[in-house]
């Protein structure tokens, strides 16, 4: 064996043990992204045919605190008492940057399709439920209401002069 042999030998295992240790960063690093929705233009395009009416809003709360609340929260935070047991966590849904991203079509598309971990409600829910839930999706992110007070200062009432007595006549 020459002297180069254990050399070369030495700078192969350097190198296999960069690659290797390369492809487990990049391993870590796939596992860590968060992955992204793969919705189709159409999806995106699609226009909510409902109108909203408390009616709505109520039909859809209900669903959502049977189907969705243990994992999203009962306000949408992603803070439901399942959440931690999923990765990704579940979507913050009153994150009012985040809601303001998507339109109603991806909303619909991804409460139809579902992505791992999140189910797909296409056959648990009928259309009308799940555009409903837009709506209630929506509000989680709503701002909030302006409270109850008056936009102007009272106008003072007009001035009245008190009636004056009248003399009777001298007689």
């Amino acid at each position: 064996m020459t002297a180069t042999a254990p050399a070369s030998r030495r700078i192969r295992k350097m190198l296999f043990a960069a690659v290797l240790g390369a492809a487990a960063i990049s391993l870590v690093l796939a596992a860590r992204e968060k992955p992204k929705w793969n919705i189709p233009e159409d999806a995106k395009q699609m226009k909510n045919p409902l109108q909203p009416s408390p009616a709505a809003l109520r039909a859809a709360r209900e669903i959502y605190l049977d189907e969705c609340a243990q994992c999203h929260g009962e306000h949408g935070k992603g803070d439901g008492p399942e959440a931690d047991m999923y990765d990704p966590l579940p979507a913050d849904l009153s994150n009012r940057k985040f809601n303001d991203s998507l339109t109603d079509g991806e909303i619909f598309y991804q409460i139809s399709e579902g992505k791992k971990p999140m189910p797909a409600f296409k056959r648990r829910l009928t259309e009308e439920q799940r555009w409903q839930l837009v709506f209630l999706v929506r509000s989680f992110a709503a701002p909030p209401a302006p409270a109850n007070t008056p936009t102007a200062a009272p106008s003072p009432a007009p001035a009245t002069t008190p009636p004056t007595k009248k003399s009777p006549p001298n007689p």
